[in-house]
């Protein structure tokens, strides 16, 4: 008697997730997620892997084989700056109970590594074969709950890079992005004690892209300070947007954290609307007594709320007031050079 197959069903099973991709063999790591696994998941990566966790590694060819015909839900994707409460959209669209979420799939990163390295001679993939990848990846992504109205997949902050790919090759569907103005944004990213690991850390990605929207390295990554390198995050995610802005017209909004923030019910009465969702009656106006809105979205064991957030930008910028400068004035010197950053700026 044969065994059963693991994977029977992946068409259509919503629990089946595609963790991973391994390009050298053409393989997908497929892992078994429960509904409370999904929702209680900020970051789809190998967090999300345990000793106990159900795997098995298929041909990636096998899977696209296995979604030949298979039902899809309407799938949609939040952008956003990095830090500008796109994890607490992603929670409160949870409430509505009409969408499936799937926060910061690993997958979507490495799709978005695979398309940085098209047409060069080092690239794994030939822009045919990364077609392939990411209608496979979309496939995938659109499996929602029986009831949801939509899939909704919330991005890495970098991956919004990849947006124009992907609503090229989903074209129904919409995105939102989440971002600041320029001087509340240095202050957020200054706030916090090990900010200096992200700023530093994610530096050189960061300048690789900023440098091929500007077509010159905007200076040396080394000779920056830690408001200079908060300036370049937030320059570099807002061409990134203005990219994506022109590549999907009326399918993307914007939506300001800060905005948020201040009326959660007709803002996320807002994103609902564009995405197109049916939620219950009472669900936006419910907003403000919503348990996300007094815990840390990415970790919701801990109690945060805007009044706390307000407190500890209020702090960042009694304390860090030389860098914020040194950072907006970074951002001023450069839009006096490039007419892209004059017009972000502006």
């Amino acid at each position: 008697m044969s065994a059963p197959d693991p994977l029977a069903g992946l068409g259509a099973d919503s629990s089946l997730f595609a963790q991973k991709l391994e390009p050298l063999r053409g393989l997908a790591l497929i892992i078994r997620m429960s509904r409370d696994a999904y929702l209680a998941a900020s970051f789809l990566d190998d967090r999300i892997l345990a000793p106990g966790t159900e795997g098995v590694w298929i041909a990636h060819d096998e899977v696209a084989r296995r979604l030949e015909g298979a039902a899809a839900k309407p799938l949609h994707f939040i952008f956003h700056a990095g830090h500008t409460g796109s994890t607490l959209a992603s929670r409160l669209l949870d409430e509505t109970g009409c969408v499936q979420p799937l926060r910061e799939p690993l997958t979507l990163r490495q799709l978005a590594d695979f398309h940085d390295a098209l047409g060069r001679p080092d690239s794994l993939l030939s822009a045919a074969q990364f077609a392939s990848l990411l209608e496979t990846q979309i496939a995938l992504w659109r499996r929602g709950w029986p009831e949801c109205d939509a899939v909704i997949l919330k991005a890495t902050s970098s991956a919004a890079r990849l947006g124009p790919a992907l609503l090229a090759a989903a074209p129904e569907a919409r995105a939102i992005h989440l971002g600041l103005a320029p001087e509340p944004y240095l202050a957020t990213l200054l706030a916090g004690a090990n900010s200096w690991i992200d700023l530093r850390g994610m530096g050189r990605e960061r300048m690789r892209r900023l440098t091929g929207h500007l077509g010159e390295a905007p200076g040396a990554l080394h000779a920056l300070s830690l408001g200079q390198l908060a300036a370049m995050t937030w320059l570099t995610e807002r061409l990134t947007l203005a990219r994506l802005e022109a590549a999907a017209g009326a399918r993307l909004k914007r939506v300001d954290f800060d905005a948020l923030l201040d009326d959660a019910p007709g803002e996320m009465a807002g994103v609902a609307a564009h995405f197109g969702l049916s939620p219950p009656a009472g669900w936006a106006a419910g907003l403000p007594q919503s348990r996300a809105l007094t815990t840390y979205s990415k970790a919701p064991e801990h109690a945060y709320s805007p009044a706390l957030r307000a407190q500890i930008l209020a702090a960042a910028r009694a304390a860090q007031s030389g860098e914020i400068r040194a950072g907006l004035a970074w951002l001023e010197a450069l839009g006096a050079r490039h007419q892209a950053v004059a017009g972000v700026l502006g």
